[in-house]
């Protein structure tokens, strides 16, 4: 009896055997999909986190607890406790040994989409990933005089927003605000390429537009808003007079529209700033004589040790999710066992029937493990094939709802690793049952018990 033919039975019993078969499959596939889903999470998310700024030397904000600040201004979750001032601000970008600064305040939304405040500085020096630098895929850069704001490509995507769009920004971070902007509508410019990032989901605007539509009073914008739509029906009506009228008209519109663009306003506080600096080993300096700051509460923080403190937290959590679900897959390899184990009572006389035709009992001890084995695969292939179905549908929620993108979902190292863990798994537990069913003779199974 050679190795096929031992496989063929092994698959013939188990079809023999659907309902019993149907169920242990299930029950595997159903632990394995845990497994490997709490695992192919935990290391996306961390993934996600880590590529999501590159190349910022320290944090800059208000006093707050170190993590806090990491989240709300890189990952945009939470809120900022307490605003930094913008004469702190520009006093550390002043110093000599900050190469770039990046300001940033957050505070408005769009549609539960976070509106980021900032200067042209951030498309220069912020980056993702590998060192990779922000691009436009349609559009330009935002005009930091006018009303302008560039998009990221999942708001585009999912508003279905394009250039020239106008959108009115609401205060507060909800879904749903009560306070909208209405009399400053923003003009979309730009359309930023794809990153994977929060940056995504992000609408960026100028920090001197955020000022204006927080300071100018609405009704000496509705003011104006209404003198442009009366000049443009007067302009329309007498479009025939004199051509003189026409140019004085047109010189006027030209020298507000000239005096609006270079106006230029300061904020007097932001939410933080990314710091890069000419010298790396200088950033534990820096760190200290920030945190220690006489004019202002601050705090200094380098990006990747917050984020690795914020692992150490949630690492025990993480470990206790992966033992738990690591037993979940012993379980359901004990089903196989109690399969076989149930079954071997019922099938004396096959395996007598099988040693009468000259099984060993080397070939009754390898049919037991094959039948195992073949549960174990399919129970684990099916595992894996519903728990990518699930990350497929559930992958775009997440995003949603946390600002991130999980990477690596695609079948790998870890899938493969799984299955042939579970396989030889399973081989190892069928081993008892196996030995038992070698132990049956041949006038065992052929005599008939009453």
């Amino acid at each position: 009896m050679n190795r096929t033919t031992i496989l063929n039975l092994a698959w013939k019993s188990i079809l023999a055997r659907k309902t019993t078969a149907l169920l242990t499959i299930i029950a595997v596939s159903l632990s394995v999909a845990l497994f490997v889903g709490v695992e192919k999470s935990r290391h996306s998310a961390r993934a996600s986190f880590e590529n999501t700024i590159s190349g910022v030397d320290a944090i800059v904000g208000g006093r707050t607890g170190p993590i806090n600040l990491l989240l709300f201004s890189v990952f945009r979750i939470g809120d900022a406790t307490s605003p930094m001032s913008w004469d702190s601000y520009e006093a550390i970008a002043h110093r000599l040994d900050v190469a770039w600064s990046i300001p940033i305040s957050l505070g408005d939304s769009h549609r539960g989409y976070r509106v980021l405040g900032t200067s042209l500085d951030y498309f220069e020096h912020y980056k993702y990933g590998n060192s990779q630098n922000l691009a436009l895929k349609t559009g330009e850069l935002f005009n930091p005089h006018k009303l302008d704001v560039v998009i990221g490509s999942d708001i585009a995507r999912r508003l279905d927003y394009g250039l020239g769009k106008k959108i009115i920004l609401s205060h507060g971070i909800g879904d749903v605000s009560f306070h909208n902007h209405d009399e400053h509508a923003f003009t979309v410019v730009g359309i930023l390429a794809p990153t994977g990032t929060p940056v995504d989901k992000t609408i960026h605007v100028s920090l001197e537009a955020i000022e204006t539509m927080h300071s100018t009073p609405a009704s000496a914008h509705a003011t104006h808003d209404d003198d442009v739509e009366s000049r443009d029906e007067h302009h329309t009506e007498h479009e025939h007079e004199h051509e003189h009228e026409h140019e004085h008209e047109h010189e006027h519109e030209h020298e507000h529209e000239h005096e609006v663009e270079h106006k230029h306003v300061e904020p007097d506080t932001i939410n933080a700033a990314f710091i890069g600096l000419k010298s790396r080993a200088a950033v534990l300096r820096f760190n200290r004589e920030v945190n220690t700051y006489p004019n202002e509460a601050l705090l200094s923080i380098i990006p990747g040790m917050t984020l690795s403190s914020l692992w150490s937290i949630v690492g025990s959590a993480e470990k206790a999710l992966s033992a738990i679900s690591f037993f979940v897959v012993i379980v359901g390899l004990a089903t196989i066992l109690i399969t076989i184990f149930t079954s071997l009572k019922e099938r004396r006389r096959e395996m007598a029937i099988l040693r009468a035709l000259g099984a060993g009992p080397v070939h009754i001890f390898a049919l037991i493990i094959t039948e195992a084995m073949l549960l174990a695969i399919c129970g684990a292939v099916l595992g894996v094939a519903l728990i990518h179905s699930i990350l497929f549908f559930v992958a775009p929620i997440i995003g949603a709802q946390f600002g991130l993108t999980l990477i690596g979902m695609q079948i790998g190292v870890l899938e493969f690793a799984t299955i042939i863990i579970v396989t030889l798994l399973s081989a190892v537990m069928s081993l008892w049952p196996a030995a038992r069913a070698t132990q049956n003779t041949l006038a065992d199974g052929l005599t008939i018990k009453v």
